[in-house]
C-alpha cells in the first residue's frame, strides 16, 4: 500500500515537473510572439502615416532614403521573428492538437491534457497572426519602395521634358513674334506665306507629341495618387497655356493668310470690285459668278452696269438695214468697250500657253477665266505702255464671254468657246485668225474631221446669237456649213487649213460677219474726196458707195445703210463699195463699169446675179448638226430657236425671188425695202459656184414640190378668207360712216329740240359708240389689209419659183441665201478695197 502511494507520488511529482517546463517554454514562446505581434503592428502604423508620396524629384528623393531606413529596421528584425516562428513551429511539432476548442463551464477544473492543448492552440494563433503581420509588413515596405521608384522616374522625365518644351516653345514664340502683320505683306508673296505657316505647324509637331507625353506622365502619377507639386504643377500649366496661345496664333494666322489669298490673291476677284461705282456692288454667288447689286434701286441683275449702257448703246444700230453690216457695227463697239482692239493675236497665244489652255474641249470654271484675262490685260499694259483699268475690262469681258456662252450662268466655259470669243475680237489679220482658229480643232497631222469642224463653228455661231442676228447667217444649225467646207476637199473625211482658207475666203454665209467686222474696222478712219449724193457730206467718211449705173453718184454709209434718200432721187445699182482712199486705177476701171452697164438692160442684171458671200443654208434644210451645247440652255431657248427657225426658213423661201433694181427702181419701191446685197469684186467669186442655184431648184422639183403646191394651196385659200372679210369689214365701215352723218343732219333739223333734250343725249352717245367702233374697223382693216398685201406678195414669190425655168435658174449660178447684208466678203489680202452690187435681196432680219 505503501508502495503504491510513493510510486504515485512519484508520478505526480513528475508529471507536476514536466507541467512546470512546458508552462515555462510555451509562456515565454507567447510572450515573444506577443512582441513581435506589438512591435508588427507599430511598425504598420509607422508605415501607413508615412506621408503620400511627393511631386518633385527633391521630396521623393527625400522620402525614399526615410523609406530605406524603415526598410533596414523592419529587416533588422527579421531574423529574430523568423527564430521565433521556428520555435513556435517546434513547439507545436511537440505538442499537436486536433481536438477542437471546448468552451468549459464556471467552477469546472480543467485537466492538465486540456491545458496543454489550449496552451498549443494559443502558440498557434499567435504564430499565425505574427506570420500574416510580417508577409504585410514586408509586402508593403516593398511596394511603396518600388512605387517610389517610378513616381521619381516619370517625375525626372516631366521635368527633363518640361526644359525641353520650354526651349523648344521659346523658339516658336520668337518666330511667330517676327512675323509681319498680314496687311504688310504683297499680294504676290500670300501664297509663300501660307506656305511657310504651314511647314513650320508641320515642324511643331515634336512639341505637341511632347506635349502630349508630359499631360500623359501627369495623368498616370495622378491616377497613382502621386500629385504634382505647387511649381511642377504650375510649370505645367504654363507650358499648355504657351502651347495653345502658339496653336491659336498659328490657326489664326494661317486663316487671316488663306482669308487675304481669297480675297486679294491671284485667285480672287476682290480686285474687281472696284469695277463698279456707288450705289452699285459687285458680288458673288456660290458658283464664283459675279452679279450686280443696285442699292439704290434695291435689284440685282447678272450684267455689269456698263454692260447694260452699251448693250442700250446698241440698239441704235437697229436701223441698219443689213444684218452683216448691223452686227458687225454692234460687235465693233463690243470690241472697242472690251478695249480687244489694241490686243494682238500673238499676246493672246502667249497668254494661252501660260495658262496652258490647249485642250479645246477642257472646262474652265469663272476663276480660271479671270486668271486669263487679268494676265491678257497686264500684258496688253505693259507692251502698249497704255493705262487700262484692269478690273473694269476683265470684269466686262468676263461678262460678255458668259452672256455668249454661258447664258445660264453654270459658271463653266470650254477652253475653245474662251478662245474664240477673244480671237474673234482681237486686233489681228483675218487670214491669221482663221489659221489659228484651225489649228484649235485640228489634229496632230493638221487635219480637222467634220465633228471638229463643227465645234468650231458652233463656237463662232454663238457671238451673233448674243446679238440676235443668228438667224441671217444661217441659224444655230452649222451642218450646211460643214458640207459646204467640205466640199472644198472634193470627198476627204478631213480637210487641210487650205481647204479651210479657201472656203473662208469665200465668205460663207454663217462666218461672214468677222470679214465684215475687218471692214467696218478698217473704214473708220479712211476718208474719201467724195460728196454724199443724198445728205451731200464731205468728205465722206467710212464706207463710200458709188453707183455703176450712173455717173458721180457717190453715197454714204449713214445714207446706204439705213436706206435713206431724197425725194426725186432714186437709188441706182449696181453699186461699188469702198472702205479705204480709192485710187486712180479704181476710178478708171469704175468707170468703165458705169459706161458697160449704161447699155445694159433689167433683164441683163435678173439673169446674172451674183453674191459677194457663199451661201450654205438650204432652203428646207431639216437636218440637225450633232454639235455640242456650248452652255444650258435658258427655259425660253427653245421658244427662240423656234422662232429663229421659222425666221430662217421665211427669209430662205423669200430669197428665191430676189427683186433686181433698174435704173429706175429705188429702195422705197421693193418689197423689202431694207435689203440689198453687194457683190465682190474679186475674180474668184466671178465664176459660177459649184452649189448653184440649179442644185436648190432640183432638190425642189424632185423632193418639195408637193410640199409647196399644199402650202402655196393653203396661202391661197387664206388669202380668199381675208378678202372676203376685207369686202364685209369695207361694207360695215361705209355703213357706219354713213350714220353719223344722218346723225348730225337729225341734230341741226328744224325739228330737233334747242334746248339738247332726252332724245339728242341718247342719239349724241349712239353717235359716239359708232364713231368708236368705227375707228376700230378701220385699224381692223388696216391690219387685214397689210396682212393681205404680205400673202400677196408670198404667194407671188412661190409662183414664181415653182414656174422658173431651170435654165434661168442655172444662169444665176448661186445658191440663195437667208443672208441679209450688203456686203460679206473682201478684205483678203492684197485684193482690192472695194466690192460691186449687182442685185438686191428681199431676205434678212431687221
Amino acid at each position: 500500500m505503501n508502495l503504491c502511494w510513493n510510486e504515485i507520488k512519484r508520478k505526480s511529482h513528475n508529471i507536476r515537473v514536466r507541467l512546470e517546463a512546458f508552462s515555462d517554454n510555451s509562456g515565454k514562446l507567447q510572450l515573444s510572439l506577443q512582441e513581435i505581434i506589438e512591435w508588427l503592428t507599430a511598425k504598420d502604423e509607422e508605415l501607413s502615416e508615412q506621408l503620400p508620396i511627393g511631386g518633385d524629384v527633391g521630396a521623393v528623393q527625400h522620402q525614399r532614403e526615410f523609406h530605406q531606413a524603415f526598410m533596414e529596421d523592419v529587416k533588422s528584425r527579421g531574423p529574430f521573428i523568423y527564430s521565433v516562428l521556428e520555435s513556435a513551429q517546434a513547439f507545436l511539432a511537440q505538442h499537436p492538437f486536433q481536438e477542437p476548442e471546448e468552451t468549459l463551464t464556471d467552477g469546472k477544473e480543467v485537466s492538465p491534457r486540456r491545458r496543454i492543448l489550449n496552451v498549443s492552440r494559443s502558440v498557434w494563433k499567435q504564430a499565425n497572426v505574427t506570420s500574416d503581420l510580417w508577409e504585410k509588413l514586408t509586402a508593403r515596405c516593398v511596394d511603396r519602395h518600388r512605387h517610389m521608384e517610378r513616381t521619381l522616374e516619370r517625375l525626372r522625365q516631366i521635368q527633363a521634358a518640361m526644359e525641353e518644351l520650354a526651349v523648344a516653345l521659346e523658339q516658336a514664340e520668337g518666330v511667330r513674334d517676327a512675323w509681319e502683320p498680314v496687311g504688310d505683306l504683297f499680294i504676290d508673296s500670300l501664297q509663300d506665306h501660307i506656305d511657310a505657316t504651314k511647314l513650320f505647324k508641320e515642324e511643331l509637331t515634336q512639341v505637341k507629341e511632347g506635349m502630349k507625353l508630359i499631360n500623359d506622365l501627369a495623368h498616370q502619377l495622378a491616377i497613382s495618387d502621386v500629385h504634382l507639386s505647387m511649381e511642377n504643377a504650375r510649370a505645367l500649366e504654363h507650358l499648355n497655356n504657351r502651347w495653345k496661345v502658339l496653336q491659336g496664333s498659328i490657326e489664326e494666322r494661317l486663316k487671316q493668310l488663306q482669308d487675304a489669298h481669297r480675297d486679294f490673291g491671284p485667285g480672287s476677284q476682290h480686285f474687281l470690285s472696284s469695277s463698279v461705282q456707288i450705289p452699285w456692288e459687285r458680288a458673288i454667288s456660290p458658283n464664283k459668278v459675279p452679279y450686280y447689286i443696285n442699292h439704290q434701286a434695291q435689284t440685282t441683275c447678272w450684267d455689269h452696269p456698263k454692260m447694260t449702257e452699251l448693250y442700250q448703246a446698241l440698239a441704235d444700230l437697229n436701223n441698219i438695214k443689213f444684218s452683216a453690216y448691223r452686227t458687225a457695227m454692234k460687235l465693233r463697239r463690243v470690241q472697242k468697250a472690251l478695249r480687244l482692239d489694241l490686243v494682238a493675236l500673238s499676246n493672246l497665244a502667249e497668254v494661252f500657253r501660260e495658262q496652258e489652255l490647249q485642250q479645246g474641249e477642257h472646262v474652265m470654271d469663272v476663276v480660271e477665266i479671270i486668271h486669263g484675262l487679268t494676265a491678257l490685260y497686264e500684258k496688253l499694259e505693259e507692251e502698249r505702255s497704255i493705262l487700262v483699268n484692269i478690273p473694269l475690262c476683265v470684269d466686262m469681258c468676263l461678262n460678255w464671254l458668259l452672256n455668249v456662252y454661258d447664258s445660264a450662268r453654270n459658271g463653266k466655259m470650254r477652253v475653245l468657246s474662251f478662245k474664240m470669243g477673244l480671237v474673234s475680237l482681237c486686233n489681228a489679220d483675218i487670214q491669221e485668225k482663221y489659221k489659228y482658229l484651225f489649228r484649235q480643232v485640228s489634229a496632230t497631222g493638221g487635219l480637222t474631221d467634220q465633228r471638229h469642224l463643227s465645234l468650231l463653228l458652233h463656237e463662232a455661231i454663238q457671238i451673233p446669237r448674243q446679238l440676235g442676228e443668228v438667224a441671217a447667217f444661217g441659224g444655230s444649225n452649222v451642218e450646211p456649213s460643214v458640207r459646204s467646207c467640205f466640199r472644198m476637199a472634193s470627198g476627204k473625211p478631213a480637210i487641210e487649213v487650205s481647204h479651210f482658207l479657201e472656203w473662208m475666203s469665200l465668205e460663207p454665209q454663217s462666218m461672214v460677219w468677222l470679214p465684215v467686222l475687218h471692214r467696218v474696222a478698217a473704214a473708220e478712219s479712211t476718208k474719201h474726196q467724195a460728196k454724199c449724193y443724198i445728205c451731200k457730206q464731205c468728205p465722206i467718211k467710212g464706207f463710200r458707195y458709188r453707183s455703176l449705173k450712173q455717173f458721180n453718184v457717190d453715197i454714204c454709209q449713214t445714207c446706204f445703210l439705213t436706206g435713206r434718200t431724197t425725194k426725186g432721187k432714186k437709188l441706182h445699182y449696181p453699186i461699188m463699195e469702198y472702205y479705204t482712199p480709192t485710187t486712180s486705177g479704181e476710178k478708171m476701171r469704175d468707170f468703165a463699169k458705169t459706161l458697160k452697164n449704161k447699155f445694159r438692160s433689167k433683164q441683163y442684171f435678173t439673169k446674172h446675179p451674183q453674191r459677194g458671200y457663199l451661201p450654205v443654208q438650204s432652203v428646207l434644210e431639216t437636218e440637225s448638226s450633232e454639235t455640242p451645247c456650248s452652255s444650258p440652255k435658258l427655259p425660253h431657248a427653245d421658244t427662240h430657236s423656234r422662232i429663229e427657225h421659222y425666221a430662217s426658213r421665211l427669209a430662205e423661201m423669200e430669197s428665191q425671188n430676189c427683186s433686181f433694181f433698174t435704173d429706175s427702181l429705188s429702195p422705197d419701191e421693193s418689197l423689202d425695202e431694207d435689203q440689198y446685197l453687194l457683190r465682190h469684186s474679186s475674180p474668184a467669186l466671178d465664176h459660177d459656184s459649184p452649189c448653184g442655184q440649179h442644185m436648190l431648184l432640183a432638190h425642189l422639183e424632185h423632193q418639195d414640190k408637193e410640199q409647196l403646191q399644199r402650202t402655196l394651196a393653203r396661202l391661197e385659200n387664206e388669202n380668199r378668207v381675208l378678202q372676203g372679210e376685207y369686202r364685209r369689214l369695207k361694207w360695215k365701215h361705209e355703213e357706219a360712216a354713213s350714220v353719223p352723218m344722218l346723225t348730225e343732219a337729225g341734230e341741226g333739223g328744224p325739228g330737233s329740240p334747242i334746248a339738247g333734250g332726252q332724245q339728242d343725249e341718247e342719239l349724241l352717245a349712239e353717235a359716239r359708240v359708232l364713231r368708236q367702233h368705227k375707228t376700230r374697223l378701220e385699224t381692223r382693216m388696216q391690219i387685214l389689209e397689210d396682212h393681205n398685201k404680205q400673202l400677196e406678195s408670198q404667194l407671188h414669190r412661190l409662183r414664181e419659183l415653182l414656174l422658173q425655168p431651170k435654165d434661168d435658174s442655172e444662169a444665176n449660178g448661186s445658191e440663195p441665201s437667208t443672208l441679209s447684208s450688203p456686203v460679206s466678203g473682201g478684205g483678203h489680202h492684197g485684193e482690192p478695197a472695194s466690192r460691186e452690187t449687182t442685185d438686191t435681196e428681199a431676205a434678212g432680219q431687221r
